[in-house]
């Protein structure tokens, strides 16, 4: 099946090395992290069309992209717009900037950064209404009174990045999406074990060496342990269910807070001819964008969802993808989206798909890793994603396909099918 008018590609890009929250990276903010990215892709090819995004609100800017482009020194009349869906935003980049292909943009430059080392502090809306309205009418009194300001005046990140509706965080709501799939401890710290053993042996064969910039502060992704082990894993204490004695997510088998930006390139044929000979590509066949009901679903459980739903569009099986690219947001969330996805039942139930779709492969998931080592900048993680698979699917024969998913919060996720062509 070809969503696309025309075909559509996305071919790899460039990333930051990703750095571990609080280490190398955390003085840089998510613009100045993004320039040395889009300055380096930049110098292989001027694109017509700039899509990036960052998570974590600013007030010091509101168009990341055209903020990135310009104070990268680039040439100013290429448009530059700014995407949000949070753990998917520069995968949702890509699918935009894919839609917007011809009528004279050929090949768009898509991605994102974020610096989870620097979260802002911001006001509440009472403390800022109260404010602004004195800085109106009484400037001096709003200098006594922004003075007078207390802890509880601050939106402060005590529970982190946790969801606006529900209050509580991405770890939280997976520690009862695990409960609720049966996933255990034991499971997730192997699953997180083998990331990390495919992320320190991707490094260490050069797969990642034409992926990746070097940075003044950092050369290689920080997170990845080469000495980790099983037992340092099962050692680790529960970190979101402390209490109840049942907690399995581990700052083991999550993803840690990390700094990084990443890009990767959308074109059509045209745009695809203007990147050096040889930069890896797949076509672009159809994407999903899903939404569930957190409150009942569980927060990331979308993918689960959307691949049913993309495979039977496409007349596919599992075992027809020869590579899976699946975020860790956790390793438990990876398990519990596939657990789903493997039971008939409960596919057709949800999703409304009645395909079969037979045994899931687990031995073609993530073969370099996935995000519980390699790390989770939020707005960065959808192109690293694309661009890692699609170098990993290079190497195989013509007609090879992958899967990448990523889940987001707010019960929302991102799967699209890409093949070697």
């Amino acid at each position: 099946m070809q969503h696309f008018p025309q075909p559509v590609f996305v071919a790899a890009g460039l990333r930051t090395p990703f750095g571990r929250g609080g280490g190398a990276l955390a003085n840089y903010d998510a613009i100045s992290l993004s320039v040395p990215v889009v300055k380096a892709m930049a110098a292989r090819a001027e694109p017509d069309l700039v899509v990036w995004g960052s998570v974590i609100p600013n007030l010091g800017w509101s168009n990341i992209a055209r903020e990135i482009w310009l104070d990268a020194g680039l040439n100013p009349n290429v448009p530059a717009f700014s995407v949000v869906l949070a753990c998917s935003t520069s995968m949702t980049a890509a699918f935009a900037a894919a839609g917007m292909l011809g009528g004279g943009i050929d090949l768009a430059m898509v991605g994102g950064g974020e610096v989870m080392s620097r979260p802002p502090i911001a006001l509440t809306a009472e403390a800022s209404k109260r404010l602004t309205d004195l800085f109106g009418s009484d400037p001096s009194a709003a200098l006594a009174a922004l003075q007078a300001l207390t802890p509880q005046d601050y939106v402060l990140p005590t529970k982190g990045w946790a969801n606006r509706i529900t209050g509580r965080t991405m770890g939280d709501h997976m520690e009862e999406t695990a409960k609720a799939w049966q996933i255990s401890r034991q499971a997730q710290d192997d699953w997180a074990l083998l990331s990390h053993q495919r992320a320190v042996a991707g490094w260490n064969s050069g797969f990642f060496d034409d992926l990746v910039i070097k940075l003044p502060e950092l050369e290689r992704d920080s997170n990845p342990r080469a000495d980790t082990s099983a037992e340092k894993l099962a050692a680790l204490k529960p970190a979101f269910d402390r209490t109840s004695g049942q907690g399995s997510l581990t700052a083991g088998n999550s993803s840690p807070i990390t700094d990084g930006a990443a890009g990767c390139w959308i074109a059509n044929e045209a745009g695809l001819a203007r990147l050096p000979d040889g930069t890896p590509h797949l076509r672009l066949v159809d994407y999903e964008v899903a939404a569930v009901d957190h409150h009942t679903e569980g927060l990331l459980m979308a993918p689960s969802y959307a691949i049913p739903r993309l495979l039977a569009r496409n007349g596919l099986r599992y075992a027809d993808i020869d590579l899976w690219e699946i975020h860790e947001a956790f390793a438990a969330q990876v398990l519990a989206n596939v657990a789903a996805i493997e039971r008939p039942d409960w596919v057709r139930t949800k999703t409304g798909v009645q395909a079969e779709f037979g045994t899931f492969p687990w031995e073609r998931v993530n073969p370099n890793g996935g995000s519980v080592a390699i790390g989770h900048p939020f707005g960065a993680t959808g192109a690293r994603d694309l661009s890692q698979a699609v170098k990993e699917l290079w190497s195989h024969p013509v007609g090879s396909r992958a899967i990448v998913s990523v889940c987001a919060d707010g019960g929302q996720g991102t799967v699209t099918l890409l093949e070697r062509v």
